[in-house]
């Protein structure tokens, strides 16, 4: 017997409702036809096409994105007990595909990939660093960190502290100030500094002022691809930030690694992580990567049998897709024209607009216009502890290949 509903009602168009059997769990501002009973913001709210029921999410009128789905079971009952199944079964599922060491550093909610719209949850060994950039999920954050805090720790993970990183503009999309800070709901310790272990290279990192999170994971087993190949390679690793390409190179014997970035600290981090891994065949510079290629370009110098492209993403929207596809084109094309023939590329995109479709016509035309044929050697995406949603295209965002310049 069905659950008597309890919510407001949103009503949506023939659209929105063919949106939603296909998968996808959003319902966008456009797709709205009536608001019913005045929910509020942050309240979960039954969405109906007609008299179909959809499913059921958080509405928040703020947004763009008027309702995230949490369900689509109209006999779920969303109390404790609910989250807590939810949780445990995101944590199941990267102990599964990230076992051992792995499982101490990972990605445990990643969105909407896990049923948590919204949600970042990255563990980095003793320390939880959490962000919600969706208002119904932020309401209910004590029952979300409670659950997975008791989780782990039943399962005899130790875990110090939980770090909020909302400090990210998206969330005054949704109406909600930006703030970073210790959960106050569990005790912590007095630094938000915590070493970990990825690929076997020990890195420090800054939960409180680190990019996103603190570091990004999802490239760990793309630099395990790195290392494979690296034996006895002249490298330049572009873009480096705390350095975890040019280590796993390093690591994997390369015969000298140069890593560069235009920031400073990034640098100074990077250059600890080598002192603390004990690799002396790197070194590091601070410098502009597009004039560092194009200098080496136009002196027609070809120092290096193996770069490495991890820019940060070029667009965050579909309005810069040109100016974006410009840009990694740029890189691209300057690097195949370094490399000797024989030479290797690593090259990627972290921005979910930038394709597959439209990174590999950018890097054939790169080829084309350098003259060089492109050996594949791998196909990769993010790690499997960011799960990609065939019916949810926003969660399948990293694309990195490997090439032979020929």
């Amino acid at each position: 017997m069905k659950t008597i509903r309890q919510y407001p009602i949103i009503q949506i168009t023939k659209k929105g409702k063919k949106f939603l059997q296909e998968g996808h769990p959003w319902v966008y501002e456009g797709e709205v036809v009536d608001v019913i009973n005045n929910p509020e913001d942050g309240q979960l709210v039954d969405v109906m096409a007609n008299n179909t029921y959809m499913g059921t999410g958080f509405y928040n009128s703020h947004s763009k994105i008027r309702v995230r789905l949490i369900s689509r079971n109209a006999n779920d009952t969303f109390d404790e007990n609910f989250w807590y199944r939810r949780a445990k079964y995101a944590i199941q599922y990267r102990q599964t595909v990230m076992p051992d060491e792995d499982f101490k550093c990972c990605r445990l909610v990643h969105g909407e990939a896990d049923q948590f719209p919204g949600l970042t949850i990255d563990r980095f060994n003793t320390l939880l660093s959490v962000q919600f950039v969706c208002l119904g999920m932020d309401k209910i954050k004590d029952v979300i960190l409670k659950a997975f805090y008791d989780i782990l720790t039943e399962m005899g993970e130790n875990i110090e502290g939980i770090y909020l990183r909302n400090d990210v503009s998206i969330r005054k999309l949704e109406g909600m100030e930006e703030y970073k800070g210790w959960y106050e709901g569990i005790s912590h310790p007095d630094s938000a500094l915590v070493e970990i272990i990825e690929n076997g290279i020990i890195y420090q990192v800054d939960v409180e002022n680190g990019q996103k999170t603190g570091f990004f994971l999802d490239q760990k087993y793309n630099r395990k691809a790195i290392r494979r190949i690296s034996k006895d390679k002249t490298i330049l690793d572009c873009f480096t930030h705390t350095g975890s390409f040019g280590l796993n190179a390093a690591k994997g014997e390369a015969k000298h690694v140069t890593s560069v970035d235009i920031s400073s600290s990034a640098i100074e981090m990077a250059r600890e992580n080598a002192r603390r891994n004990h690799l002396d065949n790197i070194s590091f510079e601070v410098c502009d990567v597009f004039d560092l290629l194009t200098q080496l370009d136009k002196e027609k110098k070809h120092p290096y049998d193996f770069i490495i492209l991890d820019p940060p993403a070029f667009t965050k929207s579909r309005n810069t897709i040109k100016d974006a596809t410009r840009g990694y084109k740029e890189i691209n094309y300057r690097a195949m024209k370094i490399l000797p023939r024989g030479g290797y590329l690593a090259t990627c995109s972290c921005s979910h607009f930038m394709s597959d479709e439209l990174f590999r016509k950018m890097l054939a035309d790169a080829a084309k216009d350098a003259n060089v044929a492109l050996r594949q050697i791998e196909a990769r995406q993010q790690a499997c502890d960011h799960p990609i949603l065939w019916n949810v295209d926003e969660t399948n965002y990293l694309k990195f290949y490997i090439f032979q310049v020929c």
